[in-house]
């Protein structure tokens, strides 16, 4: 059988996995073959290493600890469903996101709405990872600042993405022109 640790390790990282058995058996029918079945391992290829390095982002993104809760994605909406509290922040109303560690090590990310409450939502929830997708849209958004901070052991709060404010109107009227 395989040792838990293992298991767990190889379940953090299957879609990398995943991607590199995609990408060396469609490099094995590319060398190895003519025509269509050549052609069909180039692209077996191609779409390999599109899922190694999004597993490779996933697995660095995924946490080991265990928080109560579940987050769901779904069209636009994140939503965290927790024992005591939840609730959902639309992403076009999304003003900020800042992932907080303490020095007791829990950590929790927030999402601030420019019309609502803040969601609060701790790292370890279920389906968490979801985040890494949901959020990458946004317009400047940078997921190296994401992952970083989750990879980050130090008791801090980082401020991953803030939506721009916007411009300030022209000023028209008298004495403008």
């Amino acid at each position: 059988m395989i040792r838990p640790e293992i298991a767990a390790m190889l379940g953090r990282w299957r879609e990398a996995l995943t991607g590199g058995v995609a990408i060396a058996l469609g490099a094995w029918l590319w060398w190895d073959n003519y025509g269509l079945i050549a052609l069909f391992g180039g692209v077996l290829v191609a779409i390999g290493a599109v899922l190694a390095l999004s597993g490779i982002r996933h697995a660095r993104f995924r946490t080991t600890t265990g928080a109560p809760g579940l987050v769901e994605v779904d069209e636009g909406r994140i939503t965290y469903m927790g024992p005591v509290i939840g609730g959902s922040v639309d992403l076009d109303a999304l003003s900020s996101v800042t992932f907080r560690r303490t020095a007791t090590g829990e950590a929790f990310w927030r999402l601030a709405q420019s019309d609502g409450p803040t969601l609060v939502i701790p790292e370890g929830a279920a389906n968490a990872e979801s985040l890494l997708d949901a959020l990458a849209p946004l317009p400047g958004f940078d997921t190296g600042a994401m992952i970083r901070a989750v990879r980050s052991r130090a008791s801090s709060t980082t401020k991953v993405w803030q939506r721009n404010a916007p411009r300030a109107l022209t000023r028209t009227g008298p004495g403008s022109r």
